[in-house]
């Protein structure tokens, strides 16, 4: 481990400025070697604090063994020479209102298992052995992106109902994902936390796996061997708001300090919870170190930024609010730390990818800065809503719909989006995926694969949650593991093959990625088939002649011999049909596949193909040839 930065002066004035992105090589517990004398430092921010030490097993928590010394600029700090890496330890912080609560360490890199709460002198000694990963690791949009959702602590259990070790789920996870085809994993709330229920979303601990399942060591094993499968590992993050619990931020030194002090901007009434206060140089700094331990001290590869709706807007579901200096709505303090994030990780971990969950129509979320605030990447919320609403729809009316589907074509490269549907469409009584579909049984999964190759073949970067790819009949609990038994069984079975087949021509053909956040990567062939609720559009690649057509039927009417436009003559094949019996369909087979001169939706040429009901087609020409620019 690097020896931590000096605590003087300079360093902490870095801090007040805004100047030190890697405030934990200053502030939290340091094993170091003071004068000949092995021990630990230990620093804190508590400006308003009237008096701070340090407790824990190295002094039986008696508050009066090691007192800190107040230092510049707010910051508190002690060397114990009895310490050690592994005991247990606590700031007593006698705060401004008069109370003493000990608090964990905000720099904490290590915690008890709850519903424990000390923190833990902790430094690392792993070896990593991803350098070719982390050296070729590279943010291109032209690449593909097809993310698996996982909730580590549900994704499966040991047979005694605990945790799986990291080390157990790099394993497990990393086969099954592999065997997928997905090219990333994004983890739920990872860091620590204390209620289980909160899924990770509300954190005490930003600089620290969660204990539950193992040690950093272990979740940085995990990492490593998922670098070593080739596929990439992403965290959801969450900068806009923390909890209440008195043992951690809330309330450090006795009164308001990492969260505003009126509650109207520094307290989630949805949520209970507070606000950071990103006004204060030191609250940013806290941040943004955070993310960057993450991406540089773990070798993550991006970060999904939860709920930036609620940073974005001081009105943000409340009647009560402050406006801005100008009399605005927006949190101007909020969007500069964006902008600075953004900044600091593309500069000081180039590769990485920044995802913002962003809910509304905030212009310039995947712009660089200073004009946007420089995601790399969006959620399309609106796509999601959308989609789910039409394919949630009685089949009867969804020709009164139709343009629900076509909608994202007329603003989809506005941003760079990700298609995402998450574990936020799977709980509270939302039904599972398969389950939404209206219909018997057989109904509800063939719609099902439908949604899902209209999805993988739509223009976007794509995210699915655990259980959805084998078509989880039940709504996702975070207290069970997965209801695997469903994956053995053929109709569950069908759905995991399609989604492995989506993955293999999504990350495969160039015309389904490289062109997926341009123009340039789909042209409609068909967008006004209401009456029928018949898609058809291709999906291209602009560098060369490879493109594909994707022909969808979302009602249960089977069309015989319908009418397809296409841009070349010859002969075609099927690439994927949903109705396939490996993925739970009727097999439908086509009379022919040879393209006419007959001109059809406005193109030179047509097929005539069998659609079988709630299916998606896709086909590619035999002689390959560059398609037209055409809109």
């Amino acid at each position: 481990m690097n020896e931590p930065l000096p605590l003087d002066h300079g360093h902490l004035q870095k801090l007040v400025t805004a100047d030190l992105v890697r405030p934990d090589h200053l502030l939290g517990a340091h094993p170091v070697t003071e004068n000949g004398v092995e021990g630990v430092r230990f620093a804190v921010w508590a400006p308003a604090a009237q008096h701070v030490s340090v407790v824990g097993d190295f002094n039986g928590y008696n508050g009066y063994d090691n007192p800190m010394q107040r230092l510049d600029f707010g910051y508190w700090g002690a060397f114990v020479p009895t310490a050690r890496r592994g005991q247990r330890y606590k700031f007593r912080v006698t705060g401004a209102d008069g109370r003493t609560v000990d608090k964990s360490d905000p720099y904490g890199k290590f915690f008890e298992v709850r519903p424990a709460t000390a923190s833990i002198v902790w430094d690392s000694d792993y070896t990593w052995h991803d350098d070719a990963w982390m050296a070729a690791r590279t943010q291109r949009f032209d690449q593909p992106v097809s993310v698996y959702e996982v909730h580590l602590p549900s994704w499966k259990k040991r047979d005694d109902g605990w945790f799986l070790n990291y080390r157990d789920l790099a394993h497990q996870l990393g086969e099954y994902v592999t065997y997928m085809g997905y090219t990333h994993v994004e983890l739920l709330g990872v860091m620590e936390h204390p209620f289980d229920g909160s899924w990770g979303y509300q954190v005490t601990g930003y600089y620290a796996p969660s204990s539950r399942m193992g040690s950093p060591e272990d979740f940085k094993y995990f990492v490593d061997h998922l670098h070593g499968l080739g596929i990439g590992v992403l965290l959801d993050w969450v900068p806009g708001h923390f909890p209440t619990d008195d043992f951690a931020l809330a309330h450090f030194d006795g009164g308001p300090l990492y969260e505003y002090a009126d509650p109207r901007k520094g307290f989630h009434l949805d949520w209970n919870t507070y606000i950071f206060d990103y006004g204060r140089n030191e609250v940013v700094m806290f941040l943004i170190g955070s993310a960057l331990t993450w991406l540089q001290d773990y070798h993550i590869d991006g970060l999904r930024v939860d709920a930036v709706a609620s940073m974005l807007y001081l009105d943000f579901s409340r009647t009560e609010w402050v406006p801005n200096i100008h009399g605005g709505r927006e949190n101007l303090e909020a969007i500069a730390f964006l902008k600075r994030l953004n900044e600091v990780v593309h500069h000081m971990a180039p590769g990485c990818m920044i995802v913002a969950e962003e809910s509304t129509a905030f212009p310039g979320v995947t712009t660089p800065t200073p004009f946007g605030l420089g995601f790399d990447y969006k959620w399309a919320m609106g796509w999601m809503n959308d989609t789910l609403r039409y394919f949630e729809e009685d089949p009867l009316w969804r020709k009164y719909h139709h343009h629900a589907l076509t909608f994202y074509n007329v603003y989809r490269t506005t941003e760079n989006y990700v298609l995402a549907i998450s574990h936020d469409e799977v709980v509270h009584l939302k039904k599972s995926m398969v389950m939404k579909m209206p219909g018997d049984w057989y109904a509800q999964r063939a719609g099902y694969r439908a949604f899902l190759a209209m999805m993988w073949a739509t223009p976007g970067k794509k995210l699915l949650f655990m259980g959805q790819d084998f078509a989880q009949s039940t709504e996702w609990a975070h207290e069970d593991g997965l209801p695997w038994y469903m994956a053995d069984q053929p109709d569950h079975r069908g759905v995991m093959n399609l989604v492995q087949r989506l993955n293999a021509l999504y990350c495969q053909r160039p015309d389904w990625h490289t062109a997926d956040l341009k123009d340039e990567g789909m042209l409609w062939i068909d967008a006004d088939a209401a009456d029928e609720s018949v898609y058809a559009f291709l999906r291209r690649d602009p560098g060369s002649a490879a493109w594909s057509l994707i022909v969808a039927n979302l009602t249960p009417v089977f069309r015989e011999q319908f009418p397809i436009g296409t841009p070349q003559g010859g002969e075609y094949r099927v690439l994927l049909s949903t109705d396939d019996g490996e993925f739970g369909g009727f097999g439908t087979q086509q009379t022919s596949l040879t393209a006419s001169d007959e001109g059809w939706n406005s193109q030179t040429h047509s097929l005539r193909l069998n659609l079988p009901p709630n299916s998606v087609l896709v086909l590619e020409p035999l002689q390959a040839s560059a398609v037209s620019d055409q809109r």
